[in-house]
């Protein structure tokens, strides 16, 4: 059995036993398991959300050596330890990275995901436009391009990334949703798409990280780099009435936002409409005894909405 079948059918019977977990922070995610009597897991939580090593027994004998031989199992002094975690968004489940994420092709789910689907479904919720085609830039998980597809059926979804891991995971969490409105190929931001979009959602990474692995680094200026450049490219791209969601990070500096600063001339259209808040006004601060964040304040959480006005 290939991988990614692997995979699927370990999703399938994750849904159907009723798993559920929401995954936190790196931080958070060690700390519980360094907890005394977490180093084994005993439940598939355990195995799937916290990633710890368990005995063999826990899953049926055939679904177990089927996994061990795909290598989504693998040996861990004698037990066993999944290569993959599994977390729950709404009624969705989704597979992504092992913890800790620290290879650079790995897929990243988190607070900051959460985050970004409730930006999303705000949107939904609210928007006026008819979304016949829409985006999700730097996928990952493919979480925003599902929530989409599932609100709009009828729209023609796009999932997009560099890493072929990610997309690899999407077309799995898409096939295990139930999902046909959903493509998924790869892309650098927008470089190999064509045409114009109703909406556009990106979740970009927006760290600034020394080994910059592509799931954490955001480029240079603090990690706003490539949050920057979404925003000028996805504009050029967006339809009348359409809409850019971005969910982002920004290293405040003295009281000063330098992501805003550098794309507030651009915004600042007759043709455009924008809203822009912090989410949460502190995450990740242990990235602040990192080099190169010196003279950070502290990472905020934000939230952009461009919305290209219809004509008149």
């Amino acid at each position: 059995m290939s991988g990614q079948s692997a995979l699927l059918q370990l999703g399938q019977l994750l849904r159907n036993s009723g798993y559920s977990f929401v995954t936190p922070t790196p931080v958070t995610h060690q700390r519980v398991n360094d907890r005394a009597g977490n180093a084994i897991g005993r439940t598939l939580r355990d195995a799937f959300g916290w990633n710890r090593s368990f005995e063999q027994g826990l899953l049926p004998p055939s679904d177990e050596n089927e996994l061990i031989e795909s290598g989504v199992l693998e040996r861990d002094h004698g037990r066993l330890k999944s290569t993959v975690r599994w977390s729950s968004l709404d009624n969705l489940l989704l597979v992504h990275s092992a913890f800790p994420t620290t290879q650079e092709d790995s897929v990243f789910f988190g607070p900051d995901t959460y985050r970004f689907a409730q930006t999303i479904e705000r949107h939904l919720r609210s928007t006026r436009c008819v979304i016949k085609r829409a985006v999700d830039i730097g996928c990952g998980t493919g979480a925003g391009a599902m929530l989409i597809a599932r609100a709009k059926p009828e729209a023609e979804v796009f999932a997009v990334d560099i890493n072929p891991k990610a997309l690899d995971f999407t077309r799995i969490n898409v096939t295990l949703a139930g999902l046909d409105n959903v493509v998924c190929h790869a892309s650098n931001v927008l470089n190999e798409t064509e045409g114009r979009f109703d909406l556009i959602v990106a979740n970009p990474p927006y760290m600034k990280d020394s080994r910059r692995r592509a799931y954490r680094h955001g480029g240079d200026a603090l990690g706003a780099d490539l949050s920057v450049r979404i925003v000028h490219e996805s504009l050029e791209c967006l339809s009348e009435g359409g809409s850019l969601l971005l969910y982002t990070g920004v290293a405040i500096v003295d009281g000063q936002d330098p992501f805003l600063a550098s794309v507030k001339e651009t915004l600042d259209q007759a043709t455009l409409d924008w809203h822009y808040r912090e989410l949460d006004p502190d995450v990740f601060g242990e990235e602040l005894l990192e080099a190169g964040y010196e003279q950070v304040d502290r990472i905020a959480a934000v939230e952009l909405i461009v919305t290209r006005h219809l004509p008149v």
